[in-house]
Formats: C-alpha cells, sequence, structure tokens
C-alpha cells in the first residue's frame, strides 16, 4: 500500500510543481484573451445591452482608416526602436566582453538605470530634449544652422522621439543578456583567433554573433511583442490629446487606438475587435522573426 501511494506521489508530484504557473496563465492570461475574442463579437455597452452582431466589428475594421493609420505607426515605431536598440546592445556586450575596465561590476549595473526609470519621468525628460522652442536638440540644432524642428507634431519627429525613448529605456538591459551569454564563450577561442590574425571585427562576425544566436532570437521575439504593444511613451508625449497622440493621429498607436475607442468612446465590442487584430499582428510578427532568425543559421558540416 505504502508503495502504490509513494509511486502515485511521484507521478503527480511534478505536475503539482507547475499547477500553479498554469493556473494564473489560465486566469489572468487564456481566460482574459478568449473573453475578449467573445466581446468582439458584440456591440458591447458596459451599461447596457450586449448586440451580437457577428464579424461586423472586424468588418468595420478594416474599412477604418483610423485602424491602418494605427497600424502603419505602430509598426514604424517598432522598426525604428528595435533595430538600433539591438544593434547598440550587440556592439556594446561585445566591447564590454573585451574591454578591462575598473569597477566593471558598477558600471553594468549602471546600464540597468534606464530600464528601472519611471517611463513617465523619461517621457516628460525626452519631451522636454525635444521640445521645438527650448529643446537641447533644437537649440544644437540652431548652431548649425537648422530652424527649429516640431518632432511632438510631425509623423517623423513623434515616431523618433518615441523610438529614441524606447531605445534607451531597453538597450542597457538587452546588451546585459547579450554580456551574459558572450561570458560562457571560452577565452581561449577569441585568443586562437587573435593568433591567427582575426581582428575584432572578424571576432565580432564569426565568434560573438553565432554564441549569441539563441539569445539573439530570444530578444529579437521579445523586442517585437513589446514594439507592437507600444502604449505609455506616445500616451506621455502628447499631452494636448493623449488619446490620439495629436490632432493628425501621428503617433497613435494600436493600443492607443484600442484605449480611445474602449474608455473614452466606450466602444467596447470595436475596442476588443482591434485588441484581436492587435494579437494575431504580434504572433504573426513574431512567427516571422523566430522563422527569418533560425532559417539563417549556418549549417553544421
Amino acid at each position: 500500500m505504502k508503495t502504490t501511494r509513494a509511486g502515485l506521489t511521484e507521478i503527480v508530484a511534478p505536475y503539482a510543481y507547475i499547477a500553479p504557473f498554469f493556473v494564473l496563465f489560465a486566469i489572468f492570461g487564456l481566460i482574459p484573451l478568449l473573453f475578449t475574442f467573445y466581446v468582439a463579437l458584440f456591440d458591447w455597452n458596459p451599461i447596457g445591452e450586449h448586440v451580437f452582431v457577428g464579424l461586423d466589428n472586424f468588418t468595420r475594421l478594416l474599412q477604418d482608416g483610423r485602424f491602418w493609420n494605427a497600424a502603419r505607426n505602430t509598426v514604424s515605431i517598432w522598426v525604428l526602436s528595435t533595430v538600433p536598440q539591438l544593434l547598440v546592445a550587440l556592439v556594446l556586450a561585445h566591447l564590454l566582453n573585451h574591454v578591462r575596465l575598473r569597477f566593471a561590476v558598477l558600471f553594468r549595473m549602471s546600464m540597468l538605470v534606464p530600464y528601472i526609470t519611471s517611463v513617465a519621468a523619461t517621457a516628460i525628460v525626452f519631451a522636454q530634449m525635444f521640445d521645438r522652442d527650448y529643446g537641447l536638440l533644437n537649440w544644437l540644432l540652431g548652431l548649425v544652422g537648422i530652424g527649429p524642428i516640431d518632432f511632438i507634431q510631425s509623423v517623423a519627429g513623434s515616431h523618433a522621439l518615441i523610438a529614441v525613448m524606447i531605445t534607451w529605456r531597453w538597450f542597457g538591459y538587452t546588451a546585459l543578456l547579450y554580456l551574459a551569454s558572450l561570458q560562457a564563450v571560452p577565452r581561449t577561442i577569441y585568443e586562437a583567433a587573435a593568433v591567427d590574425g582575426a581582428g575584432n571585427v572578424r571576432q565580432f562576425l564569426h565568434i560573438s554573433i553565432p554564441a549569441l544566436r539563441p539569445v539573439i532570437v530570444f530578444t529579437i521575439v521579445t523586442s517585437t511583442i513589446y514594439g507592437l504593444q507600444t502604449f505609455t511613451e506616445p500616451l506621455l508625449i502628447a499631452r494636448s490629446a493623449p488619446s490620439t497622440c495629436g490632432p493628425i493621429r501621428q503617433c497613435q498607436t494600436l493600443t492607443l487606438f484600442l484605449f480611445e475607442q474602449g474608455f473614452t468612446q466606450f466602444k467596447f465590442g470595436y475596442a476588443a475587435a482591434i485588441g484581436v487584430a492587435l494579437f494575431v499582428m504580434v504572433v504573426a510578427f513574431a512567427a516571422l522573426n523566430y522563422f527569418l532568425s533560425t532559417r539563417t543559421r549556418p549549417e553544421r558540416a
């Protein structure tokens, strides 16, 4: 009898250990996701009737110019922020892995300061730096004869401003991920390459990048998921019209468009349809990035 109980415990124990994760995921992840799909099929009034409309919300969404504008803004900001962030982090990690620094641990920890800094504080500082009349950047441009640029009120300028904020916040965190992986590579490999005449650039391309390939794939996927859900940065820089991010919706992302429709217009069904479209978009882009990243893996002899 004891043997039977012991065997049953050994079978059940692993599932019991991982059960809390799946329970929490179901409560805070899966159930809200399924409920969003459900609400998207209704003309959902939060304090009134819920009228079933089928796929009408999605049909309307595909014909809504505001949705396509928000989608373009989202992709533009994602590209402008993700590519520089990953490249800067990659180069910085390679340099930190080779350069001998005093107080190296303190320096590496300081790179996490942007990551732990409040997004609201970051938005205030960068909005002042990019301000048309009193911003530091426009002052520097004025020194070389370039007139003031209204970054916040223009499409390209607002995208650049948000991209810089996101890059500044995440590049240190990403660089530390890359650095941790590089430090697992034996130093003898770099020393052998140096003896064979390989310089820093060739070592970076043929040793560092292949060693970082799994982490690079991970950061590309996570940056894609975060970048396509950008919300706080555009909400904070457009103080006069936060839900639309300006009079011409120049930096309104899909999450901001969802917020506008759901919590200012109270069109919960339409907002849920936007959420479903964003979910499909994030999954598609993340899967595409993962596929392209893994397909570029060199074949082993």
